[in-house]
């Protein structure tokens, strides 16, 4: 099998020790040669100077790095001011996210609404300077209103101008193939990159997948449930799930895979020894 493009989402660390791990973990993942790594952008801005430090540390490491620009809680002179930071590091990919609200944030906090507005107002400050990737739903946004509203929506960001999409994650390969051939028909042509969430943890993958509208299927959630608090088998069960649907993507001739890594090396291993890139 011809090695795909990889990229790996990673979050900006809380502490020390926090640091001290991602640094082992990011030794470990940069092994595998990604083609970049995208780090991510709390609520609100919440975590914007971490998210700046952590760029740097995979610069450091010699890897592209893309960090996460959210517009919301973000004027446009902050906006301005950290994208010629970037530029000025050497930055030269964002993830553009219209971001989530933290509580108490109303909806219309920030001059820029939506992610569509933040791709056109990068691409008027910073004309080329940057490969921008924007956010695709398989599986339709939370909240949006149906499935052609939020096709529209992701058509009014490639038009504004993104280079390309990643998405979020699912755990039916068909969720995403009916997504770009919906895309494709809607005249969209940016390659749209699966977005891959190893399976390790029970209760926390159920939380994130209520809070993002990802589906877990039913069999899934019934192994699951049955392995209760034994780590071990939801680890391998999840691999094996994970590993058997990226396989398939692979085999549909998907442009790359891109990992939320959750900071952890192991499980994204594990797959990618599993679909045999090892080597």
């Amino acid at each position: 099998m011809t090695k795909p493009d990889l990229s790996l989402e990673f979050f900006p660390p809380r502490d020390l020790a926090a640091q001290e791990r991602l640094v082992r973990t990011a030794k470990q993942l940069l092994a595998v040669h990604p083609r970049y790594v995208s780090v991510t952008f709390g609520a609100g801005g919440s975590t914007r100077e971490g998210t700046a430090r952590t760029v740097g540390t995979f610069r450091n490491f010699g890897c592209d790095a893309a960090p996460h620009l959210s517009c919301v809680g973000s004027s446009r002179d902050d906006l301005r001011q950290i994208l010629q930071s970037y530029r000025e590091q050497g930055v030269r990919r964002v993830v553009a996210l219209r971001g989530d609200l933290p509580s108490g944030m109303g909806p219309e906090a920030g001059e820029l609404r939506y992610a569509a507005e933040l791709v056109a107002f990068i691409r008027e400050e910073s004309g080329d300077a940057f490969h921008i990737e924007v956010a695709a739903y398989p599986e339709m946004h939370p909240q949006a209103a149906g499935p052609g509203e939020d096709l529209a929506h992701f058509a009014a960001k490639v038009r504004a101008g993104a280079d390309g999409a990643i998405t979020q994650y699912f755990f039916n390969a068909d969720a995403y193939f009916d997504f770009v051939e919906r895309a494709r028909t809607a005249g969209v042509d940016v390659p749209i990159i699966p977005g891959i969430m190893p399976i390790t943890n029970n209760s926390q993958l159920s939380r994130f997948s209520a809070m993002c509208g990802a589906e877990i299927p039913r069999w899934i959630k019934l192994r699951l449930n049955e392995y209760g608090d034994d780590r071990a088998s939801i680890k391998a069960f999840g691999t094996e799930v994970i590993t058997d649907m990226c396989r398939r993507l692979l085999d549909a001739g998907v442009p790359g895979l891109h990992f939320y890594t959750l900071n952890q090396a192991d499980p994204v291993l594990d797959i990618w020894r599993g679909l045999g890139l090892d080597s």
